[in-house]
């Protein structure tokens, strides 16, 4: 699912290069003269490295978003229903893209209105503008974070200095505690949604098995239930809700 809304990124980024590379001041095509007046043409070393960053940008933006959690929590929804594939992978990504929108919103403001505005209108260098982009994801992955994971990537990248603080943590370690302490949250909800479908799966079993039907599969039967006890406590709103405000905003 994830690679689905990564290569729909990648359709559009490509015609964003050129204005990137426009914007840095990147040749786009490099002309040379050869013997006889002929000319070649070659992409300069630059812009094939602009190109193969944004190649895994989605997959890196993805990562530091509210993403992992939601597309997880859904996936186990799914197999707690015992539903297969409905919801479609297609609807699940798009509803967990556009989750990730809206939670997100107020750290894509901050990016836009303090980084990518000022940095447009050519009053803000690239490093001073990609510094205050950085501060409020920083601040969003360091609200969901937690701290033993921080420790544990910092023991691991063998880094002896003490931290003066939050901002001291380097990228390369924050990313990867945000997404180990994201795993953890979504498989602790998905837990705790688990529980009810489970209880209906064990009520069901041994209602058949006390009538002598232990031919007929219990997840058939127990499947219609489930769904109703799903619609009748609006399931989908609460999971929502629900997921919506498990985030920590800085």
């Amino acid at each position: 699912m994830a690679r689905r809304i990564a290569l729909l990124l990648l359709l559009v980024l490509p015609a964003l290069i050129p204005a990137i590379a426009f914007a840095q001041g990147l040749p786009v095509v490099t002309v040379a003269t050869g013997k006889g007046g002929v000319q070649a043409y070659s992409l300069s070393l630059q812009l094939l490295a602009l190109m193969t960053v944004l190649t895994l940008l989605p997959s890196m933006l993805l990562m530091m978003t509210a993403f992992t959690r939601i597309i997880i929590v859904f996936s186990i929804l799914r197999q707690a229903l015992g539903t297969g594939q409905t919801p479609p992978n297609q609807v699940l990504a798009g509803l967990a893209l556009f989750l990730t929108l809206f939670i997100m919103q107020p750290v894509m403001s901050d990016v836009y209105n303090n980084a990518i505005l000022p940095y447009m209108n050519q009053g803000m260098a690239f490093e001073e503008a990609l510094e205050n982009a950085e501060k409020p994801i920083r601040g969003f992955m360091l609200a969901q974070t937690r701290e033993e994971d921080i420790a544990m990537f910092m023991e691991i990248s063998r880094n002896k200095n003490e931290l003066e603080g939050p901002e001291s943590i380097p990228f390369t370690t924050l990313v990867p505690a945000f997404v180990t302490s994201e795993l953890k949250s979504a498989f602790t909800i998905g837990f705790l949604i688990y529980i009810p479908f489970v209880v209906i799966d064990l009520i069901v079993s041994s209602v058949l098995m006390s009538m002598g039907m232990m031919m007929l599969s219990p997840m058939m039967i127990s499947m219609p239930f489930k769904l109703m006890l799903f619609v009748l406590v609006d399931g989908w709103s609460l999971l929502m809700g629900s997921l919506a405000s498990s985030f920590a905003m800085p």
